[in-house]
């Protein structure tokens, strides 16, 4: 891979000094925190590691450093993926222009925030999928799928049905609802969320049995504890994981036709007849197994990162306020397909908070429909990475469809 591998226009990408497994970097070093270095150069001596690849919004993790595309050898780290399995993003473009919006979209936000909960909030009952449109297609299944959860690890089995109530929530931290515009002046829709609770509990038992397995009890990071393949301890983890992915991947979508239907509304009523086009989704913490070009099979972890196959699209998004990107992969293989998945931390939330005040946040959010309180002080823009940066520094791996500046920010 290395023979045919280019830089680009910033002089990435850069390998890892210290680290064993190849460790290139789509950021420098120097930029990054020292902390967020050690813990690749510790995923990169997993002796079942066959590579690394770091995006340019990369920072320190729990269990993994985010930002990060870890390759194994028939293995997989359950830390590297996180609790949050299968967080990702959704957008779609509407037939809306930034002229046809209301001067305040206050009323809009709440009527969002009724329709969609947020934080820990839940439904009372599972959503109508067939009242969304969702019972065909590629969210068909639905019986199938629910079905799958008696499959389940044991100890989730009483989940269930707080699994159901929260089928079509956001949940809080960096998830959100927005309604922005492009530079045509084209309105879209976007959200960030994941598999919500379930993810978390099936993420966290299988991270604590796989601490106690005897081939990682030497590990200079039990965080980094791994089931191997072949094993009923991987083949679980596996089963459990692509159901809680598919459980995010149909959570985005019920919020998506929910957040349409709030929107068709609001419209409607001035006799504006709102069209959606075809659905943009994507995962940035989840698991593939992907085939390199000379036919070695990995299991890839993409922890904080997209696929950026060629012609593949993506949703790269900033903080509160500072907007997105829609891409389109180049299908590089020097990175194992993959792209940043956002703008990235450049601050953890404890210091955000100690640093930015209330009124830092209405400063920085000044023009987008939000939430301006303490209790997402820590969400502020002031708190993360230049997104342009970010997106430059990766020229090689996408490029730019639409530039998304936001309007309107749900926050749980």
């Amino acid at each position: 891979m290395n023979s045919t591998m280019t830089t680009n226009t910033h002089g990435l990408p850069v390998a890892l000094p210290g680290a064993e497994a190849e460790t290139l970097m789509w950021a420098h070093p120097h930029e990054v925190e020292p902390q967020a270095l050690d813990q690749l150069r510790n995923i990169s001596r997993l002796p079942w590691v066959h590579g690394v690849r770091v995006m340019p919004d990369v920072h320190l993790g729990k269990g993994a450093t985010v930002g990060s595309v870890v390759a194994m050898r028939d293995a997989v780290s359950p830390a590297a993926v996180g609790v949050d399995i299968g967080c990702g993003m959704q957008a779609v473009r509407t037939s809306l222009t930034a002229a046809d919006l209301p001067e305040d979209l206050h009323g809009l936000r709440l009527a969002v925030e009724a329709a969609i909960p947020v934080g820990f909030s839940s439904h009372d009952a599972a959503p109508n999928v067939r009242r969304l449109g969702l019972e065909h297609g590629r969210f068909s299944g639905w019986k199938a799928f629910w079905a799958g959860f008696a499959d389940l690890h044991e100890d989730v089995q009483d989940r269930e049905r707080r699994a159901m109530q929260q089928m079509g929530t956001l949940g809080g931290g960096n998830h959100f609802i927005e309604l922005t515009v492009d530079d045509d002046e084209q309105v879209w829709l976007m959200l960030h969320s994941g598999s919500r609770n379930i993810g978390k509990e099936i993420a966290e038992r299988h991270i604590h049995a796989a601490k106690g397995l005897e081939h990682n009890l030497d590990l200079p990071d039990r965080d980094l504890a791994v089931f191997l393949a072949g094993t009923p301890q991987m083949d679980a983890y596996l089963a459990d994981l692509y159901w809680a992915q598919e459980y995010a991947a149909r959570n985005r979508a019920v919020m998506m036709a929910i957040f349409q239907q709030v929107v068709t509304e609001a419209f409607a009523g001035g006799g504006l007849e709102v069209e959606y086009g075809e659905q943009i989704s994507a995962h940035h913490n989840y698991v593939a197994q992907e085939v390199l070009s000379d036919g070695t099979v990995l299991v890839v972890t993409r922890k904080g990162a997209i696929r950026a196959g060629l012609g593949e699209y993506g949703l790269i998004p900033g903080s509160m306020g500072t907007g997105s990107y829609v891409v389109k992969g180049l299908g590089n293989e020097a990175s194992y397909w993959s792209a940043s998945h956002g703008a990235g931390r450049r601050m953890s939330r404890a210091k955000a908070k100690r640093t930015f005040t209330v009124e830092d946040l209405a400063s920085q959010t000044a023009g987008v429909e939000c939430r301006k309180d303490a209790g997402v002080v820590d969400e502020i823009p002031g708190a993360y990475k230049d997104l342009g940066a970010v997106i430059e520094a990766q020229t090689d791996l996408v490029e730019v469809v639409a530039r998304l500046t936001t309007l309107m920010c749900v926050k749980g």
